[in-house]
């Protein structure tokens, strides 16, 4: 489990941020693979704000995705709307973040 304590303001703030983003990743048919997982570590480093869609999805099973990507993927989901969820994970380099929060 990734141990980030996001406050309500940062999650308001990446949430504002995620509103411009394109899903980059989509869970379909095929559900979480490895193959899914490697993609969205490559991505979190990258980009640290990762937005992703459900295809074909239920309500509640939407839930429990978000909630197993999180656990193991090691970020946290900030939000998730409809299909559409963001995921974000800090950066360890400070000087390689993108995402700066206000003092």
């Amino acid at each position: 489990m990734y141990d980030l304590v996001l406050s309500s303001a940062q999650k308001s703030q990446l949430r504002g941020l995620g509103q411009t983003l394109e899903p980059v990743l989509k869970v379909g048919k095929g559900g979480l693979t490895p193959a899914f997982y490697a993609e969205l570590q490559q991505q979190l480093r990258a980009h640290e704000l990762v937005k992703l869609r459900f295809l074909g999805a239920e309500r509640a099973e939407r839930a429990a995705l978000c909630a197993m990507i999180a656990d193991e993927g090691r970020c946290v989901c900030v939000g998730a709307i409809g299909h559409t969820a963001l995921f974000y994970r800090q950066n360890p380099v400070p000087a390689e973040r993108r995402v700066v929060f206000p003092e």
